[in-house]
C-alpha cells in the first residue's frame, strides 16, 4: 500500500478506536491504537488515547509509559502530564503524582482537571486548607463542572465548616437541580447542623428515585436516631446492614449519634457490638 493509503488507513483506525472509547470498550480501542502505532510509532494522539484506555482497565504502569512517550514528543502537553499523574496516584506513587499535576499546571495554569486532581490529592493527605485553595482555583478556571464544587463542599464538611459546606451544596443544587450527589450531601450537612427534619426531607426525596441506596438509608437512620425515633432508626439500620454489612457495622459502631443505643439489645445484635 502506498503512503497515501497508509495515512487514510490510520485515520479510519483512529475513528474506529475513538468510537470504541465512547462506547466504553477500552480493550478493543487499545488493539486499534496498537495497529496505528505499528505504522506511526510517534502518533501522539494514539499514544495519549491508548494511555487513557489503559488507565480505564487499571494497567497504570503501561499507561505511564504511553504518557511519557507523549511528553517526549511534546513536553508541554498539559493533559499528558495530568493523566500521568492520575496513573501515578492509582499506583500509589503520591509524590510523583503531585509533581505531575504541578507540571501540568505549570504548562497550563487553566488546566481545571489538573487543579482538581491536585486538590483531591492534598485532601487525601489531610492538607485541607491547601486543597481548598487549589479547588477554588479550579472553580475560577471552569465553574461549569459541579464535581469540583461538590468536592469543595466535602472538604469543608471534613473541616467541620458545615454552614459553608451546606452553602456550597445548595449552590450546586440551584445550578444543577438533578445532581443527586449534591442533593445528598446537602442532607448530610443539614444533619451535621442538627437540622434533622430538613435532612430527612432530603433523604426521603432521594429514596423515591433510589430506594436501594444504602448511604441514604443509613443517613436517614442516623437522623431518626438523633430525633430519638429509635424503632424507625433501628429498622432503617437493619435495612442498611442487609445491603452492606461490613461497612455499615463499622460506621454504626463509630457513630456518636448511636451511642445512646449501645445498651439496646437489637442495636448490639445488628452491629455485633
Amino acid at each position: 500500500m502506498g503512503l497515501f493509503g497508509s495515512k487514510e488507513n490510520v485515520e479510519d483506525l483512529m475513528y474506529n478506536a475513538m468510537s470504541l472509547m465512547e462506547k466504553n470498550q477500552p480493550k478493543g480501542a487499545i488493539s486499534l491504537f496498537n495497529k496505528i502505532l505499528k505504522q506511526e510509532s510517534k502518533n501522539a494522539s494514539a499514544l495519549f488515547n491508548k494511555g487513557l484506555a489503559l488507565n480505564q482497565i487499571k494497567k497504570y504502569s503501561d499507561a505511564i509509559t504511553c504518557f511519557d512517550m507523549v511528553i517526549e514528543i511534546n513536553p508541554k502537553d498539559s493533559q499528558a502530564w495530568n493523566n500521568k499523574g492520575i496513573s501515578m496516584a492509582e499506583n500509589g506513587n503520591i509524590q510523583s503524582a503531585a509533581e505531575c499535576y504541578d507540571k501540568a499546571i505549570e504548562v497550563d495554569q487553566k488546566n481545571a482537571s489538573a487543579l482538581f486532581n491536585k486538590g483531591v490529592l492534598l485532601d487525601k493527605l489531610q492538607e485541607h486548607e491547601e486543597a481548598l485553595s487549589i479547588l477554588d482555583k479550579a472553580i475560577s478556571v471552569d465553574s461549569r463542572k459541579p464535581n469540583v464544587m461538590i468536592y469543595k463542599g466535602i472538604v469543608l464538611g471534613k473541616m467541620k465548616r458545615h454552614e459553608e459546606a451546606l452553602n456550597c451544596f445548595q449552590n450546586v443544587c440551584k445550578k444543577y437541580p438533578n445532581n443527586q450527589d449534591a442533593f445528598f450531601q446537602k442532607g448530610v450537612q443539614l444533619a451535621e447542623l442538627n437540622q434533622h427534619e430538613k435532612a430527612l426531607d432530603v433523604f426521603d426525596e432521594i429514596l423515591i428515585k433510589f430506594k436501594e441506596n444504602v448511604n441514604v438509608i443509613y443517613a436517614k437512620s442516623r437522623s431518626k436516631a438523633a430525633l430519638k425515633k429509635y424503632p424507625e432508626a433501628l429498622e432503617l439500620l437493619k435495612q442498611a446492614i442487609a445491603k452492606n454489612p461490613k461497612i455499615i457495622r463499622v460506621w454504626a459502631k463509630e457513630e456518636p449519634i448511636f451511642e445512646k443505643l449501645h445498651s439496646n439489645e437489637q442495636f448490639r445484635k445488628l452491629v455485633k457490638l
